[in-house]
């Protein structure tokens, strides 16, 4: 999840008039606002005064530390994220840091590009306390029934108006709980046609014996049961739509009859010899690579080709951005309308862990979690307990494989003597180490820069 920077607000504070000018420019430099101050008490002003996103405070200044300034902002300020810097870092500086309420620690000297990173992720995490606090029912971006407003999203957007405003065949493609039988409704609807008959068929729920009768109907007597003639879902949409989900899942002797829909227009009941035309609009969808099972002549070329006139992609959630956070307020919101209850709210580390977890059952999936947290939560906040065992841990998971062996271990460390109140006993008996290894790796990490 990222930002823009243009209206983002960002206060220094720091005794060293050259940091102070240094931090301005380069945080000016990448679009921020910036405001300075010399000490603890110009900055308490300066808050008072000012709505602010960050405040990037030193640790060690003259009458009033960093650490008192992070916990009056902690105290007074719930909506300004926190960030320290020092350049004496140690260990115990981290952890008092961290319990004060800093989101970030940053140990000069320090790189341009690690003071963006540092700057980025504490406003990436304000974002989100700002989402798990907002108002649940607050107006959210929508499009033709889609919530959201991710740049995928809005991909989509275009391609279904333009869908809409022809009668081409078109091709829906995604995984499992996108949303595809939506685009299809909102293709439909945003037409045309959109007075006519909409008919979804799921081709995969229905027996490959009854398929065909399902879509071009029968006459009475075609078969053992058939005792009166009955028309099919070609015939119910007549004029409009038809909407063939998991198209994939047809064998090919079915795919050659649709074939033949598709290219004469006309439909044969099961049992009669007779064709009748019929002017319906073909939607089409699968969560799986319609041309890779072609190559494996799994699937007829021809009629990819004939379904595959418009495609529309609909991008798996784990890449819509922040479209999460308002997904997960809408279910909420919706649930606990259902429920009788008071809307709940996420706490920001179980936001973290919506954004950071995979979705593999995408839209449906996020929806049957909130369901069930609404259901299942005794409080008001969501908290990362109460979600369930896979997302607890997705967080762990969130800042990839990029950084040092020793960089993972001091920050575990850090976190063992932070959840301890920094006691060495109880931090070493929760590492599986003696008191004396841990004073040597504390000694290693708390050597100051140079």
């Amino acid at each position: 999840m990222s930002s823009s920077p243009a209206n983002e607000r960002i206060l220094i504070v720091d005794d060293s008039g050259t940091t102070l000018e240094v931090l301005q420019r380069n945080l000016s430099a990448a679009g921020y606002r910036v405001f300075t101050a010399p000490g603890v008490a110009e900055a308490v002003e300066i808050l008072e005064g000012a709505a602010l996103d960050l405040v990037i405070t030193d640790l060690k200044m003259p009458k009033v530390s960093g650490l008192d300034l992070v916990r009056h902002v902690r105290e007074n300020f719930k909506d300004t994220e926190v960030m320290m810097i020092t350049g004496y870092p140690s260990i115990e500086g981290a952890v008092n840091a961290i319990k004060s309420g800093a989101e970030e620690f940053l140990a000069k000297p320090f790189t341009d590009e690690e003071l963006l990173s540092a700057v980025q992720r504490a406003l990436d995490k304000l974002k989100l306390r700002r989402s798990g606090h907002a108002t649940p029912g607050h107006v959210v971006p929508t499009h033709k029934g889609f919530i959201g407003d991710s740049e995928a999203m809005r991909d989509v957007f275009v391609a279904i108006n333009k869908a809409a405003s022809t009668s081409a065949t078109v091709l829906i493609t995604g995984e499992s709980g996108t949303g595809k039988e939506l685009v299809s409704r909102a293709t439909h609807y945003g037409g045309p046609r959109s007075s006519a008959p909409f008919v979804p068929v799921n081709c995969g729920g229905i027996p490959e014996a009854l398929l065909e009768s399902e879509l071009f109907g029968h006459v009475k007597g075609a078969f053992t049961g058939a005792d009166e003639s009955r028309a099919g879902f070609f015939h119910a949409a007549d004029g409009g739509t038809i909407f063939l989900d998991e198209v994939s899942d047809m064998s090919l002797a079915m795919q050659v009859k649709l074939l033949r829909v598709l290219q004469d227009k006309e439909v044969c009941m099961v049992g009669s010899n007779r064709s009748r035309k019929v002017d319906v609009r073909i939607l089409a969808a699968t969560n799986r690579d319609l041309q890779g099972l072609v190559r494996k002549g799994l699937f007829r070329e021809d009629l990819f080709y004939r379904l595959n006139v418009i495609t529309v992609f609909i991008p798996p959630l784990r890449e819509r951005g922040d479209d999460i956070l308002l997904l997960a307020h809408h279910f909420v919101t919706k649930f606990s309308a259902e429920s009788g209850r008071s809307p709940l709210c996420f706490s920001d580390k179980a936001l973290q862990s919506l954004m950071s977890y995979n979705w593999p059952g995408n839209v449906r999936e996020l929806e049957n979690v909130i369901q069930r947290l609404v259901v299942m939560t005794d409080g008001d906040v969501i908290e990362v307990p109460d979600l369930p065992t896979l997302m607890r841990f997705s967080a762990l998971r969130e800042r990839g494989l990029t950084r040092t062996l020793a960089h993972v271990e001091a920050e575990y460390i850090s976190n063992v003597l932070s959840s301890v109140e920094g006691n060495k006993t109880l931090a070493a008996q929760s590492l599986g180490i003696n008191r004396k290894t841990l004073r040597e790796k504390l000694r290693k990490m708390e050597k100051p820069s140079s």
